[in-house]
């Protein structure tokens, strides 16, 4: 038995927590926060059998998409009177991160 905790983008969960309770899993979704670009997230619990867990990650795969954005960084400390144009940065963003953790039991009360 395993615990999948995957953090994934707000715009990717919706079809993603679509597509795994079609495949039968049973998943419990909280709102959270990334510390990089402070936008939301969503981190989903699943406990899975051992052999349930590479169908889970492929619809993870299929579902989670990475993304290029643009962000304008923090200007370095200036001297009084300059001027600092910060000119974005790009990064990628999205995807997921998985952590399969195992479970020695899961009960449902």
């Amino acid at each position: 038995m395993k615990l999948v905790l995957a953090v994934v983008q707000r715009q990717d969960a919706g079809e993603l927590l679509e597509s795994l309770t079609a495949h039968g899993h049973r998943v419990t979704r909280i709102s959270s926060e990334g510390g990089f670009l402070h936008e939301g997230n969503v981190t989903l619990l699943i406990a899975v059998q051992d052999h349930q867990l590479e169908t889970l990650l492929q619809d993870v795969r299929e579902h989670c998409y990475t993304r290029t954005r643009y962000v304008s960084p923090l200007p370095p400390v200036a001297e009084s009177g300059e001027f600092y144009p910060p000119s974005p940065v790009e990064v990628q963003v999205g995807g997921a991160t998985v952590f399969v953790l195992r479970a020695s039991d899961v009960a449902r009360l």
